[in-house]
C-alpha cells in the first residue's frame, strides 16, 4: 500500500512504512510536551492520511463530554462542539463503541440525523474517526475531515488506523514525560519546604515531612500545595488557626 501525499501535498507516493517513519520522527521532536504533541498529531495527520483536509483531537470525559484539545482549523473544533451539544456523533461512537467510524457522506448518513444535517451545513462532506486511547473514564479520539463526500475508503481507513496507533504511542510518551517532570518538580518543592521547617524548628527531615502531612490532612489540601505555600510565604498554612 502507498500513501498518495507528501509534505508538500504534491501527490507523490512514498511507501506507508516510510511515511510512518517520518511521522514517528515528527512526533518525537516534541520531547514530552503534551500540547505540542497534540498539535503535531493534527498537522501530521493531514499530511499523511490521503484526502484528509482537516484534523482534530479531542478527549471524551465520562464517555459523553467532549473536550477539544487540538485542531487544524475552526471546522474540527466546531464539529466537536456540535457533538458535545447533541450528545451524539461519529467521534462519540468511535471512543464508546467502535475503534473506527467512517462517514462516507455526512449529508445522507442516517445514524445521527440531526448531527449529519448540521455538520453538513458547516461544510463537512466525509469523516473518519479513530479511538486514540482509553484512560479510565477519559478517552481520546482522532477525527479526520474532508469537504467532499466519499473522500475516504478502506485503504485510507487502514492508513489512518496505522497513523492513529503511532499517534497514541507518541501521546502516551509525552504524557508520561510530563508526569515525570511534574513529579520531580513536586519533590523539589516538598524538599524546599522540609528544609525551611528543619532549619526553623531544628527537626529532622522525617519530622518535617510529618508536619506537612499533618497540615495537609487537617486542611484537606494536597501536600504539594501546602509545600508550595510554605516555600512562597515562609509560613505553615493555617498556622494561626491551629494556635488558637
Amino acid at each position: 500500500m502507498t500513501v498518495d501525499q507528501d509534505d508538500s501535498g504534491a501527490g507523490t507516493t512514498p511507501h506507508l512504512g516510510d511515511a510512518m517513519s517520518r511521522v514517528a520522527r515528527e512526533l518525537q521532536e516534541e520531547h514530552g510536551d503534551v500540547e505540542g504533541t497534540l498539535q503535531a498529531i493534527t498537522a501530521s495527520a493531514v499530511r499523511t492520511v490521503p484526502h484528509a483536509e482537516e484534523c482534530g483531537v479531542n478527549y471524551v470525559i465520562g464517555r459523553t463530554r467532549i473536550e477539544p484539545r487540538a485542531w487544524t482549523s475552526d471546522l474540527p473544533k466546531g464539529v466537536d462542539s456540535l457533538q458535545q451539544e447533541l450528545g451524539q456523533g461519529p467521534c462519540i461512537d468511535a471512543v464508546r463503541e467502535q475503534q473506527v467510524v467512517r462517514v462516507d457522506d455526512v449529508r445522507t448518513d442516517e445514524r445521527w440525523p440531526e448531527f449529519a444535517r448540521r455538520a453538513a451545513a458547516l461544510g463537512v462532506g466525509s469523516m473518519l474517526c479513530f479511538q486514540l486511547f482509553v484512560d479510565g473514564d477519559r478517552l481520546g479520539a482522532l477525527n479526520l475531515y474532508a469537504r467532499r463526500a466519499r473522500a475516504f475508503d478502506e485503504d485510507t481507513e487502514e492508513i489512518g488506523l496505522v497513523f492513529a496507533s503511532h499517534a497514541a504511542v507518541a501521546l502516551a510518551g509525552a504524557v508520561h514525560e510530563e508526569h515525570l517532570r511534574t513529579g520531580m518538580g513536586n519533590r523539589d518543592v516538598i524538599g524546599q519546604a522540609k528544609g525551611i521547617l528543619m532549619e526553623r524548628h531544628r527537626i529532622t527531615a522525617d519530622q518535617a515531612f510529618a508536619v506537612l502531612a499533618r497540615v495537609s490532612q487537617e486542611l484537606n489540601r494536597r501536600l504539594v500545595d501546602i509545600a508550595v505555600e510554605l516555600a512562597d510565604t515562609g509560613s505553615v498554612p493555617g498556622g494561626s488557626r491551629r494556635r488558637d
